[in-house]
């Protein structure tokens, strides 16, 4: 179908008013002449806007038309991962949160660094850039491309339209003008999904009848408690497995974290994973309802037989422009829904990327810079991610089938980064040999398992992929992009056996067991080559976990888990980080006493006395 002008005009206004946005906060405020707001918005962000830019962070395009692909072609199963996100989002908020708003940090990977070394900062850092950028540019090039096909909206138009857009607010706004366009963004995701479900249910009788078809062609699933690891989506799979990806995303990443930060307190942190929870629900709710109407909308009204693409998310293009074609407005309501998903993720990860590459590569290196300089660098770091971003989209379009294993990168480094930080935070015992060995470990029984999985359903590409195979048609199945590597098409009848059973593993469990990795492997060379001091960790950077869940036990054994670490007899979940004058928390104090010295512009307070734990430090 062609667009109307009505649609175009939609489009645009999208893109406008995200730009008018980012200029708006650059011009107004201290016009991001600091570090701090540039990069963490002042610390001065209530928790209303820091949850939906939470959720909008990575609710991306491709997870928009790939829930609903995954409930046509599977059925509601999917959407048990709702039971995950409880503990998926009260872990990060009394575990996580707590323990990086206290440190004041800026990019996550300051945390290892206190906790281990500078080694293991670097190690995380790398790893995580490698992780941002490769996904920043498929993220932005594979809707476009699908929307293409389905609509002919000019490809390169759209991509070089949303880049630049996109790195004009993220480079002028800061963190401040990316929060405030993902509310706006949000909404706008939320009425193209709304708009779809209600006139896509009028026509197919309402969503009594949706529901009642969907039922008798057995699309409305049951509870499977099958604790089958290899079966790709069962109960088990999606609510414990789904915690794991969850925290990977929710309690370690930049992106996320780099918004608690944002915050103006410690409790309107916390307050922001919990409202993102209610959101999250709403979310899929509106993909699996979606899902749903098309799969019945299809079978009432089919697609004539040269419209039926080869990829489901395809499908849910024609779906979507078939139902609103009648509606001058509505398709282009959809198109910026779509691309209010790319423009979202795509923002955070360009200010992520420039906060983790400020704060960890260029700074350490010239600790004297000034706060002027190393804002303008900063600005500059947004503008060449931005830049880089469109440079990856262009690779993207010439990578054909290596497109899939691109994709399925993200996933791959999420879990090991998680199993890093669970290690430093849960384990007292680790030392930075450990981490680094655990580290390496994690990310290469990830790109084994993941791309195994990926080789082994291409050599079977003559007949059907693999059950839990990271596979896709082209322009297949995105769904989970963000945490986990991908689900695959149609389930294989035949039982693979030996190491082909192995790489069959469910997607969901990806996470757990890479994460998992990373902390045996960690521990066991913690203790081959000796753990690390008691005296040399600092309080500050450890949940005492197996004490709080053993608490039965008595007290010499509870002690003697935390490795001989003292911690304050207080209690955390009272001791709210409200930011005084210059942003400084009064939570937990750092160890000692001394004399303590504010950084130039950065709103935190360190000890630089003599403290009671020894930091550790390792040249690369």
């Amino acid at each position: 179908m062609e667009f109307t002008v009505i649609d175009y005009s939609i489009f645009v206004l999208l893109l406008v008013l995200s730009s008018a946005i980012g200029l708006f906060y650059a011009l107004s405020g201290d016009r991001q002449r600091t570090v701090q707001e540039f990069l963490l918005a002042n610390r001065n962000m209530g928790f209303l806007p820091v949850a939906l830019s939470l959720l909008a962070t990575f609710q991306s395009a491709v997870a928009i038309l790939g829930v609903p692909a995954e409930i046509y072609r599977f059925g509601t199963e999917y959407w048990f991962l709702g039971c995950s996100y409880f503990l998926g989002l009260l872990i990060p908020a009394h575990i996580f949160i707590p323990i990086f708003y206290r440190l004041r940090i800026t990019s996550t990977y300051e945390y290892l660094e206190l906790r281990f070394n500078k080694t293991v900062r670097i190690f995380g850092t790398v790893a995580f850039i490698f992780q941002m950028v490769i996904y920043m540019g498929v993220v932005l090039y594979a809707p476009a491309l699908a929307l293409n096909a389905v609509t002919g909206f000019d490809l390169w138009s759209a991509v070089l339209t949303m880049g630049l857009v996109c790195t004009l607010y993220t480079t002028v706004g800061g963190l401040k003008a990316v929060i405030w366009t993902d509310v706006f963004q949000t909404l706008v995701m939320f009425a193209g999904q709304l708009a779809v479900i209600v006139v896509g249910a009028q026509r197919v009788g309402g969503m009594a009848r949706v529901w009642h078809l969907a039922k008798q062609e057995g699309k409305i699933a049951g509870i499977d408690l099958d604790p089958d690891p290899f079966e790709r989506h069962t109960f088990w799979t999606l609510a414990v497995g789904g915690i794991f990806m969850m925290l990977s995303l929710y309690g370690v990443n930049q992106a996320q974290v780099q918004r608690y930060l944002s915050a103006r307190s410690e409790r309107e942190a916390k307050l922001s994973c919990y409202a993102v929870f209610p959101c999250q629900q709403i979310v899929l709710c509106l993909s699996c309802l979606t899902g749903l109407v098309m799969f019945v909308y299809d079978r009432e009204h089919p697609l004539v037989p040269t419209q039926h693409p080869g990829s489901s998310d395809q499908l849910v293009l024609y779906f979507v422009m078939d139902v609103l074609q009648d509606l001058p407005g509505l398709p282009g309501l959809f198109v910026a829904c779509l691309f209010s998903g790319s423009l979202s993720t795509i923002s955070s990860a360009f200010n992520s990327l420039a906060t983790v590459t400020m704060e960890d590569l260029v700074r350490p290196h010239y600790p004297r810079l000034s706060e002027s300089r190393a804002t303008l660098i900063s600005k500059l770091l947004a503008l060449g991610y931005g830049l880089l971003c469109l440079g990856m989209a262009y690779v993207s379009s010439m990578l054909g089938p290596v497109l899939q294993a691109a994709i399925s990168i993200f996933g791959m480094v999420g879990g090991p980064l998680l199993g890093l930080f669970c290690l430093g935070m849960f384990f007292p015992c680790a030392n930075p040999t450990g981490a680094v060995v655990g580290l390496l470990a994690g990310l290469a029984m990830a790109f084994w398992v993941g791309i195994g999985s990926l080789l082994s359903s291409m050599g079977a590409a003559e007949g059907v992929p693999p059950p839990n195979s990271t596979t896709l048609p082209p322009m297949g199945n995105l769904t989970t992009i963000l945490a986990t590597t991908l689900m695959a098409p149609t389930p294989a009848p035949q039982s693979p056996t030996g190491l082909q059973k192995f790489y069959n593993l469910s997607y969901m469990w990806y996470s757990a067991h890479n994460s998992t990795t990373v902390i045996v492997v960690g521990l066991l060379v913690s203790l081959l080559t000796g753990p690390t001091p008691a005296a040399a960790v600092d309080p500050r950077t450890i949940y005492p976990v197996l004490p709080r869940l053993l608490c039965c036990l008595p007290q010499k054994y509870r002690e003697r888990l935390c490795c001989g670490v003292g911690f304050p007899a207080q209690d955390t979940n009272h001791m709210d980080a409200t930011v005084k004058s210059k942003g400084v928390a009064n939570g937990l104090a750092p160890p000692g006493s001394g004399r303590r010295e504010e950084e130039e512009g950065q709103g935190y307070i360190r000890t630089v006395g003599a403290p009671t734990y020894a930091l550790q430090e390792t040249s690369f």
